[in-house]
């Protein structure tokens, strides 16, 4: 059967909709939706055709909206999205998963929140939170949030969760408790003999490889890593890169060796792709080697960012590969990034990047 490609866009100024056919040629964009919201996370469930967006501030408070008719008409809850009394307030939904039935969702100040009825209601995973390391948290320069969620594809009791500035942590029994799991990933930052605590490190991104739950790979503050046992040991993979500093990283949908990676020029250099000439590094030997992928990417004078949800990959046969820029231009590879073309432009701030195929 004929699929249709669903690009599902989050934005400073809202939810944005791109759709193509399996071709992946030519592609027509709709939006804003979410009444223009700043929304940090929009993803798809193919089985349903239905689509969340999480998002929200420190104005308009926390939401999740809904649409179950490809960006038709939309409902928005922000119902439970509340700590105890004393605590800080909820600021922003900011990061979306669904899996076994559940709705999870990641917050600022960091913690994580559960809805078994379809996002109308959410629960705060309390045990998160309470974890021995809680007081050690503090916000990196964009905030105290957990961006990261990865769920097992076939335990519904097991789930890594990431959180800038705190690390990975993973639970094995749907949530009752979590532990620690950043061993061999550097904090940098701290002075020389700390730079390996159990929890502090600065993670940019997590994502779980195809076929292999075991195998995560991380982008970090200071580092690409990777694990072939669910986060126990990580090991750096950046050999070959220009930079050990970047936010997204995306996994190939079917080849578990295969990795994206967008670095930048480092955290204090100005945060944009290395000597202003854009690429996506592929690792086809779970990063063991790099390749940069240029083709049809700006080579002069291109000084813009990808953040750290902003790149993902369809399910297709031969995969097609997305990211996003701070400055609102969106590309696409209908070749697992060999070649590259604009999807977009001239959108505002692209804060996330997802993908959803359905049946035409």
């Amino acid at each position: 059967m004929a699929k249709r490609v669903i690009l599902l866009i989050g934005t400073k100024k809202g939810t944005f909709i791109a759709e193509s056919d399996e071709a992946r040629q030519e592609w027509s964009l709709k939006g804003p939706f979410c009444d223009a919201w700043p929304i940090n996370h929009v993803i798809g469930d193919a089985a349903t055709g239905t689509i969340y967006a999480a998002g929200g501030n420190e104005w308009f408070g926390p939401s999740v909206w809904k649409s179950a008719d490809l960006g038709e008409t939309w409902t928005r809850s922000g119902n439970g999205f509340n700590y105890a009394e004393g605590e800080d307030p909820v600021k922003s939904a900011w990061s979306l998963a669904k899996s076994h039935g559940r709705l999870h969702v990641g917050v600022e100040p960091a913690g994580l929140f559960v809805s078994g009825d379809d996002g109308e209601n959410f629960e705060h995973v309390e045990s998160l939170r309470a974890h021995p390391s809680r007081e050690t948290w503090v916000p990196g320069a964009g905030g105290l949030i957990l961006h990261s969620i990865v769920p097992h594809p076939d335990d519904p009791n097991e789930l890594w969760v990431a959180i800038s500035t705190a690390g990975v942590f993973h639970t094995a029994d749907g949530g009752k408790t979590f532990d620690a799991r950043n061993k061999g990933t550097r904090a940098g930052f701290m002075p020389e003999g700390m730079q390996y605590p159990e929890t502090g490190q600065c993670v940019h991104c997590i994502v779980m490889a195809a076929g292999r739950p075991d195998r995560l790979y991380q982008q970090n503050h200071t580092g690409m890593y990777r694990c072939d046992d669910g986060g126990e040991q990580w090991v750096s993979i950046e050999e070959g890169l220009p930079s050990e500093f970047g936010f997204p990283a995306a996994a190939h949908p079917h080849d578990a060796d295969t990795v994206y990676f967008i670095p930048l020029n480092g955290a204090i250099e100005g945060r944009f792709v290395p000597d202003g000439k854009a690429a996506v590094w592929r690792s086809r030997d779970a990063g063991a080697t790099w390749s940069a992928l240029r083709n049809g990417l700006p080579q002069e004078n291109a000084f813009f960012g990808v953040l750290r949800q902003a790149m993902a990959t369809d399910n297709l046969d031969q995969a097609g590969i997305y990211f996003g820029t701070n400055t609102g231009t969106l590309y696409g590879s209908r070749d697992e990034g060999d070649n590259w073309d604009v999807i977009g432009q001239h959108l505002p701030v692209i804060h996330s990047a997802e993908t959803m195929v359905i049946d035409a």
